[in-house]
C-alpha cells in the first residue's frame, strides 16, 4: 500500500465535525479485506473488528473529523460562517474555502474582509473579529447563492491539496486527525495475514473536533479491555517557542502522550510503551503534559474502565489552513502501535 497515497486521499477528503461521510467512504474503501467485519454506527463512527483467538477486547481509536466551518447567514450574496472545532480566527482571511451542499456540490470560494485600504489606521493591525469575516464565492444577489444550492447549515473546509516538500516531508489540510487514520489503517495491513490473541477493534470516530463526542458512543458499544488513542498532535519546535513549551517536536519518532487535559496515563502503559520501542529501536518523544485532550480521555472512563494510552504523529500548524508532517515520523508510528499490539498480550495491561 502507497502510505502517501493513503495519506493523500485522507487528508484531501471533506470531513468536517458532523459531516465525515466522505472521509469515511474511502476509509471503508481501504479497510475492505483487512477486516473480519465493519459497521457505520447510527452517530457515525465506523467501526471495524479483526477477530483474534482470545476474549479480550483491545481498541484502536482514529477520529475522522476535521475542523471547519459552517454557514450560519446568507444576506445580498455574502455568506456568514461560524466555526466547528477549535480555529485561531487570526489567521482565516483570505484563505479558499470549499462549502459543501446539500445536494452534494462543492462550491469555491475565499474568505473575505474589509481590505485594508478602507479601513480606519487604528484598525489595520488589529486581529479581524469572526462576526466581521465571511465567504465569498463571487456571488452578487441571492438568487445566485440560491442556484448554486447554498443554505444555511452547509458545511465548509479551509481547502488545500496535499504536496508532498520532499522525500520526507508532506504538507496537507487535516493531518488532525487523518494521520492517526492513516496509522490504523496501515497496521491493519501489516496485521492482515496475522492472528492476534485477541479481538481487535478499530473506531474510525465522528466529531472529536465537536467535544470528544463519537468515541464516547463506539467505546460503550465496544467495552473495550485496552485502548489506544492515535492522533495527529502539536509539533511546536518553531521560532519563538522555547523548548520546554514544544509539545512535541518534528523527526524525533512518535510521541507518547504522558498526560494531558483528559487523561493521566498510568505508569505501567508508559513503560511498556516505551520498552517496545526501544527494543525494536524505534524512536520516540514525550508529549509534553497539560496540552488538550483526546479520544482517550473518553475511552478509559466508559461503562468500567480501562487502561489507555495515546500515540501520536507530530505535526506542525494542526488547526489551521495547513499541516507539516514527516514520513518518516508517520512510518514509525506505525511501527511501534504494530509491535505493541504483538506484543500485548504479555503485558498485563488488561
Amino acid at each position: 500500500m502507497d502510505r502517501t497515497k493513503l495519506l493523500r486521499e485522507l487528508s484531501d477528503s471533506f470531513g468536517v465535525g458532523g459531516f465525515e461521510e466522505e472521509t469515511r467512504e474511502i476509509i471503508r474503501k481501504y479497510i475492505e479485506g483487512m477486516v473480519d467485519e465493519f459497521y457505520t454506527d447510527r452517530v457515525g463512527n465506523l467501526i471495524a473488528l479483526k477477530r483474534g483467538e482470545g476474549k479480550a477486547k483491545i481498541m484502536l481509536d482514529a477520529h475522522s473529523d476535521e475542523v471547519g466551518l459552517i454557514v450560519s447567514h446568507i444576506e445580498k450574496g455574502f455568506i456568514k460562517f461560524t466555526t466547528i472545532g477549535g480555529w485561531d480566527v487570526r489567521i482565516l482571511p483570505g484563505h479558499a474555502v470549499t462549502i459543501k451542499t446539500r445536494d452534494g456540490r462543492k462550491v469555491r470560494g475565499v474568505i473575505g474582509t474589509i481590505p485594508p485600504h478602507v479601513l480606519p489606521q487604528e484598525e489595520r493591525n488589529k486581529p479581524i473579529p469572526l462576526d466581521k469575516l465571511y465567504i465569498d464565492v463571487g456571488a452578487t444577489s441571492q438568487e445566485e447563492i440560491k442556484a448554486k444550492g447554498i443554505n444555511v447549515g452547509d458545511p465548509a473546509v479551509l481547502h488545500y491539496p496535499l504536496e508532498q516538500i520532499d522525500e520526507d516531508t508532506l504538507m496537507g489540510k487535516a493531518f488532525d486527525d487523518r494521520a492517526g487514520c492513516a496509522v490504523a489503517i496501515s497496521v491493519l495491513e501489516k496485521l492482515k495475514n496475522e492472528k492476534l490473541p485477541f479481538d481487535l477493534y478499530v473506531s474510525f470516530s465522528m466529531g472529536e473536533e465537536l467535544g470528544l463526542r463519537g468515541t464516547r458512543t463506539a467505546a460503550w458499544q465496544i467495552e473495550p479491555d485496552f485502548a489506544i488513542a492515535l492522533e495527529g498532535t502539536i509539533a511546536a519546535d518553531t521560532p519563538g517557542i522555547p523548548p520546554e513549551k514544544q509539545p512535541t517536536k518534528l523527526g524525533k519518532g512518535p510521541a507518547i502522550t504522558v498526560a494531558d487535559k483528559s487523561i493521566v496515563v498510568k505508569q505501567e502503559v508508559l513503560r511498556f510503551f516505551e520498552n517496545v520501542a526501544e527494543k525494536h529501536n524505534i524512536p520516540y518523544q514525550y508529549k509534553i503534559p497539560t496540552f488538550g485532550g483526546t479520544d482517550a480521555g473518553v475511552i478509559h472512563l466508559t461503562k468500567s474502565g480501562c487502561k489507555a494510552g495515546v500515540i501520536s504523529t507530530p505535526t506542525r500548524y494542526i488547526h489551521s489552513p495547513l499541516s507539516i508532517m514527516k514520513l518518516s515520523d508517520f512510518n514509525n508510528t506505525v511501527e511501534l502501535v504494530y509491535h505493541i499490539l504483538k506484543e500485548l498480550d504479555s503485558s498485563g495491561l488488561y
